[in-house]
């Protein structure tokens, strides 16, 4: 009995998460084809979609894109829902990948537009995984960031990292800004070049 209750709690642990994960408000109410629309993806390109969750970004983008579409995730769950999404779509060029920004698991050279979303300011040594990121890219392939700017608010405790301090960080890892962006309110979107 104890194990089927543990089993049942985990379960619902996880379709909460999901619906927190796949609630549009989270992300300034910008929908992921909206949001897809507004970047420079290569349509013959690959795609990396860092800390993929669901898929909210990772499903949208393997429509757009003929390339492969890595959605990398460190939660084995939430591969297993990206695969899940993927095969109930009929959509073949969707691959989930287990593992970290600090290590992703990609050749180098092999990408040609890697998206971060709302998942930076998790990472322990930000200029640590913008390093990974520049690696794996390709030469002249694109890195987006986008992120909830912080603001001068004890009562929020969530980390947030501030636009102008992403943007260095991005410059410092050798990566050159050329865009960005202010779709909403409190979000931002940086979107940088490999040279």
């Amino acid at each position: 009995m104890e194990k089927k209750d543990h089993n049942s709690i985990e379960m619902k642990r996880l379709a909460k998460k999901i619906e927190f994960l796949d609630n549009p408000e989270r992300r300034g109410d910008i929908l992921p084809e909206k949001l897809l629309n507004m970047l420079p993806v290569k349509k013959a390109g690959n795609f990396l979609d860092l800390g993929a969750g669901t898929g909210y970004i990772t499903i949208p983008a393997a429509k757009i894109v003929e390339g492969m579409v890595f959605g990398l995730d460190i939660d084995s769950n939430m591969l297993e829902v990206i695969n899940s999404k993927a095969k109930k779509e009929n959509i073949t060029n969707v691959k989930a990948l287990k593992g970290s920004i600090d290590d992703i698991p990609l050749s180098d050279n092999s990408i040609d537009f890697a998206l971060a979303s709302l998942v930076l300011h998790e990472v322990k040594k930000l200029s640590n995984s913008l390093q990974q990121i520049k690696q794996v890219l390709k030469p002249d392939g694109y890195f987006v960031c986008i992120e909830i700017e912080k603001k001068d608010n004890p009562t929020h405790s969530h980390p947030r990292i501030a636009s102008s301090i992403m943007e260095q960080e991005i410059t410092n890892a050798g990566l050159r800004v050329t865009e960005k962006l202010y779709p909403t309110g409190g979000i931002y979107i940086i979107i940088a070049k490999k040279q």
